[in-house]
Protein backbone atom coordinates (compact mmCIF):
# COMPACT_ATOMS: atom_id res chain seq x y z
CA UNK A 1 0.00 0.00 0.00
CA UNK A 2 2.86 1.82 0.53
CA UNK A 3 3.31 2.99 -3.27
CA UNK A 4 0.18 4.45 -3.50
CA UNK A 5 -0.72 8.14 -2.83
CA UNK A 6 -3.39 9.57 -1.07
CA UNK A 7 -5.86 10.07 -3.33
CA UNK A 8 -5.31 6.25 -4.60
CA UNK A 9 -5.76 4.92 -0.75
CA UNK A 10 -8.70 6.45 -0.57
CA UNK A 11 -10.11 5.30 -3.89
CA UNK A 12 -9.19 1.73 -2.78
CA UNK A 13 -10.51 1.93 0.45
CA UNK A 14 -14.17 2.96 -1.17
CA UNK A 15 -13.68 0.48 -3.60
CA UNK A 16 -13.33 -1.87 -0.45
CA UNK A 17 -16.14 -0.28 1.17
CA UNK A 18 -18.77 -1.26 -1.79
CA UNK A 19 -17.60 -4.61 -2.63
CA UNK A 20 -18.44 -5.48 1.31
CA UNK A 21 -21.88 -3.93 1.52
CA UNK A 22 -22.44 -5.29 -1.97
CA UNK A 23 -21.88 -8.94 -0.14
CA UNK A 24 -23.68 -7.99 2.13
CA UNK A 25 -26.78 -7.42 -0.45
CA UNK A 26 -27.13 -3.54 -0.38
CA UNK A 27 -27.27 -2.01 -3.27
CA UNK A 28 -24.98 0.89 -4.36
CA UNK A 29 -26.98 3.87 -5.44
CA UNK A 30 -24.65 6.64 -5.17
CA UNK A 31 -21.30 7.13 -4.67
CA UNK A 32 -19.47 10.69 -3.48
CA UNK A 33 -22.40 12.82 -3.56
CA UNK A 34 -20.98 16.36 -3.14
CA UNK A 35 -22.74 19.10 -1.75
CA UNK A 36 -21.87 23.12 -0.24
CA UNK A 37 -22.46 21.21 2.49
CA UNK A 38 -20.44 18.38 2.63
CA UNK A 39 -19.66 15.07 0.50
CA UNK A 40 -21.91 11.51 1.22
CA UNK A 41 -19.05 8.70 0.29
CA UNK A 42 -21.57 5.82 -0.27
CA UNK A 43 -25.53 6.07 -0.17
CA UNK A 44 -26.79 2.45 -0.31
CA UNK A 45 -30.25 0.70 -0.08
CA UNK A 46 -30.44 -2.26 1.90
CA UNK A 47 -34.25 -3.61 1.84
CA UNK A 48 -36.37 -0.82 3.36
CA UNK A 49 -32.95 1.31 4.55
CA UNK A 50 -31.17 3.89 2.85
CA UNK A 51 -27.73 3.67 4.18
CA UNK A 52 -25.41 6.67 4.28
CA UNK A 53 -21.92 5.79 4.44
CA UNK A 54 -19.11 7.25 5.66
CA UNK A 55 -15.71 5.60 4.60
CA UNK A 56 -12.63 6.12 7.28
CA UNK A 57 -8.81 4.62 6.39
CA UNK A 58 -7.73 3.47 9.62
CA UNK A 59 -4.04 2.80 9.47
CA UNK A 60 -3.25 2.16 13.62
CA UNK A 61 -4.83 0.74 16.40
CA UNK A 62 -5.30 4.06 17.77
CA UNK A 63 -7.77 4.10 20.66
CA UNK A 64 -11.24 5.06 19.50
CA UNK A 65 -8.80 5.50 15.73
CA UNK A 66 -11.09 5.97 12.71
CA UNK A 67 -14.79 5.53 13.89
CA UNK A 68 -13.85 8.49 16.46
CA UNK A 69 -12.77 10.58 13.59
CA UNK A 70 -16.02 11.17 12.39
CA UNK A 71 -16.62 14.32 14.71
CA UNK A 72 -19.87 15.83 15.57
CA UNK A 73 -19.37 18.68 13.27
CA UNK A 74 -18.13 16.23 10.61
CA UNK A 75 -21.67 14.45 11.56
CA UNK A 76 -23.55 17.52 11.12
CA UNK A 77 -22.63 17.86 7.85
CA UNK A 78 -23.16 14.36 6.52
CA UNK A 79 -26.93 14.88 8.46
CA UNK A 80 -27.20 17.90 6.15
CA UNK A 81 -25.91 16.53 2.66
CA UNK A 82 -28.33 13.76 3.58
CA UNK A 83 -31.36 15.95 3.78
CA UNK A 84 -30.82 17.93 0.36
CA UNK A 85 -30.42 14.46 -1.56
CA UNK A 86 -33.84 13.48 -0.16
CA UNK A 87 -34.82 16.80 -1.04
CA UNK A 88 -33.48 16.02 -4.40
CA UNK A 89 -34.21 12.32 -4.89
CA UNK A 90 -38.09 11.70 -3.65
CA UNK A 91 -38.12 8.34 -4.34
CA UNK A 92 -35.59 7.85 -1.34
CA UNK A 93 -37.84 9.46 1.13
CA UNK A 94 -39.99 6.16 2.20
CA UNK A 95 -36.74 4.64 3.59
CA UNK A 96 -35.49 4.68 7.30
CA UNK A 97 -31.94 6.88 6.96
CA UNK A 98 -29.04 4.72 8.88
CA UNK A 99 -25.73 6.69 9.23
CA UNK A 100 -22.64 3.52 9.27
CA UNK A 101 -19.00 3.86 9.12
CA UNK A 102 -16.49 2.01 7.62
CA UNK A 103 -13.30 1.57 9.14
CA UNK A 104 -11.01 0.27 6.16
CA UNK A 105 -7.45 -0.89 7.25
CA UNK A 106 -4.79 -1.21 4.49
CA UNK A 107 -3.28 -4.74 4.36
CA UNK A 108 -1.58 -6.44 1.83
CA UNK A 109 -4.70 -8.38 0.69
CA UNK A 110 -6.00 -5.96 -2.55
CA UNK A 111 -9.46 -6.76 -0.70
CA UNK A 112 -8.61 -4.53 2.56
CA UNK A 113 -10.64 -5.59 5.31
CA UNK A 114 -14.29 -3.54 6.42
CA UNK A 115 -14.99 -3.41 9.69
CA UNK A 116 -18.29 -2.15 9.62
CA UNK A 117 -19.92 0.34 13.08
CA UNK A 118 -24.00 0.27 11.54
CA UNK A 119 -25.76 3.41 13.18
CA UNK A 120 -22.65 5.20 13.87
CA UNK A 121 -24.43 8.11 14.58
CA UNK A 122 -28.28 9.36 14.18
CA UNK A 123 -29.97 12.28 12.42
CA UNK A 124 -30.15 14.06 15.53
CA UNK A 125 -26.65 15.22 15.28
Amino acid sequence: AECMDRLAIGRHAEECAVRSLQRRGAEVLIRNYRRRSGELDIVARDGEELIIVEVRLRASDDFGGAAASVTGLKQARIVRTARQLLQQQRALRSLRVRFDVAVVRPSDDPDWPVEWIRHAFDCRA
